[in-house]
């Protein structure tokens, strides 16, 4: 590889989520930490260069997006997922959870009815909750050792409810399933004939691991583009989350002008300088770093299957589709969850997120975040292995 993806960085003293944290969240900071959903690869040389250059230049004023950022997200929507939009259908959004409160903000009231599909990333639960919407669970169904839709159970909940939107998470954090242009032009049929809008997060879109290819939601069908908003950013592919470099794609007009209508005068739609420079070199000039990330990252998630089936069999990988997230299945430990958590935590010294944060069916799992070293795994899995001997 031309990208050292084993290079050793010290984190630490750089105000980083994942080890500043340990110890408010899991009691000890001392725990090996694969939790929080970034990586510790250094970012790519072009985006690096690219700050640097701008920094150099040592004035940081007011900031129009530069031309250059739209025709960046233009090329490589279309490049890496065959999605033709146009600079009008992008705006800026900081941060991709901030993104789904607005939107509910927008097209949604007090007391009105959101479907998730648990397991799933955890604000796709709370942010609702919080914004005194009810949440309603259309959970997924694992089945041969991947995560369905319940298409079924979907219908049946509409039936009965008039819902307003539908939180979809594509690919899937935490199951890591790349969703099939059938399985989404199914869901957009169900959502359009029942008047539900698809906010759909794909944040992990540009990390489908080889193999796999990220179908859009927007893009099976003329319904799912009619009901959508798509949330995405250059973050979690290019390790820039502390940047905050979301954006929205909204080709439906009515939705966008609503959307824009609460962002605009509120300016959440303006970005920063620095936003706007990573996330042009990130898609005009990362392509190799992020193609070579993902194979380091597949030889990770091949690594973890291989030692877990040789050596602590109890633990089983739900093997994923997209993204460094890999969700581990203790059930045939027995173990209740405040019991499995202590094993992770207390025993094998390890920060995993609890399963149980994602909702119903998350009993018994774990996620473990791969991003990072081979070596790293290594010694954690040892770890686990002792523990569970133990």
């Amino acid at each position: 590889m031309k990208y050292n993806f084993d290079e050793k960085i010290d984190r630490s003293h750089t105000d980083s989520v994942k080890q500043e944290k340990l110890k408010t969240l899991f009691g000890d900071p001392d725990l090996i930490p694969l939790w929080v959903a970034d990586t510790d690869f250094k970012s790519p040389p072009a985006v690096i260069e690219a700050l640097q250059k701008r920094v150099e230049h040592g004035i940081f004023g007011y900031t129009v997006p530069p031309e250059n950022y739209f025709s960046s997200i233009v090329r490589w929507l279309k490049k890496r997922h065959n999605w033709e939009v146009s600079k009008e259908h992008i705006c800026f959004v900081p941060g991709v959870v901030k993104g789904i409160a607005f939107a509910l903000d927008v097209f949604t009231e007090m007391g009105d009815n959101i479907i998730i599909q648990p397991p799933v990333y955890h604000p796709f639960r709370l942010v609702p909750t919080a914004l005194e919407r009810n949440v309603i669970n259309n959970p997924l169904i694992l089945k041969d050792g991947q995560y369905r839709m319940d298409f079924d159970g979907l219908r049946d909940i509409l039936s009965k409810h008039t819902c307003k939107m539908f939180i979809l998470s594509n690919p899937h954090n935490p199951g890591g399933r790349v969703w099939s242009s059938t399985e989404l032009h199914e869901l957009a049929e169900i959502c359009y004939d029942h008047g539900v809008m698809v906010l759909s997060d794909e944040i992990h879109a540009d990390m489908a691991l080889p193999g796999f290819t990220h179908v859009p939601f927007a893009t099976v069908s003329e319904k799912a583009e009619e009901i959508s908003l798509t949330l995405m950013a250059p973050s979690k592919s290019f390790n820039i989350a502390g940047i905050v470099s979301s954006f929205a794609v909204i080709s439906n007009k009515k939705i966008r002008e609503r959307y824009l209508g609460y962002l605009e005068p509120r300016e959440l739609s303006q970005g920063t300088l620095f936003a706007y420079t990573a996330t042009t070199a990130a898609y005009e000039e990362g392509e190799e770093w992020l193609d070579q990330m993902n194979e380091y990252v597949q030889g990770n998630v091949d690594f973890v299957d291989k030692y877990l089936k040789e050596q602590i069999p109890q633990i089983k990988t739900i093997l994923p589709e997209a993204s460094f997230l890999l969700w581990l299945d203790c059930r045939a430990l027995h173990l209740s969850q405040p019991e499995l958590v202590n094993l992770f935590v207390k025993k094998a010294h390890l920060a995993l997120n609890d399963g149980t944060m994602f909702g119903e069916g998350g009993e018994g799992f774990m996620r473990l975040n791969v991003g990072t070293r081979r070596s790293v795994l290594e010694k954690a899995l040892n770890n686990l292995k002792k523990a569970v001997e133990e």
